[in-house]
């Protein structure tokens, strides 16, 4: 996960950086609605690489797309250790288990 962990570092710091010199500050200073529609956007192309099983194109907007998430995530204040304690909590639960559990509270 260092990778990851790195990236989530790169964008926190962006936060504060100049837009005109950060791709990651100019989005974040569009706001949370403008990195949602870009991960949206993101999610899209990946979706659609996936249908077409091209790989390489596949990886690459995968990438673009885990990108996008964090910044959303950055634009909300919700940190990467938040996502992955959810991930860890379900761990060892049946996603069936724990969609019904989301139901059902």
């Amino acid at each position: 996960m260092t990778v990851l962990d790195d990236l989530w570092r790169t964008i926190e710091t962006r936060k504060s950086a100049d837009p005109d010199t950060s791709w990651t500050a100019a989005l974040l200073a569009r706001g949370p609605e403008k990195c949602a529609e870009k991960f949206g956007e993101e999610a899209i192309e990946a979706i659609i690489e996936a249908t077409r099983g091209d790989r390489d194109a596949l990886v690459s907007e995968a990438a673009d797309a885990l990108y996008h998430l964090l910044v959303m995530l950055a634009s909300r204040d919700v940190t990467l250790d938040a996502v992955l304690a959810e991930l860890g909590r379900r761990q060892g639960l049946s996603g069936l288990a724990e969609k019904a559990a989301r139901r059902n509270p």
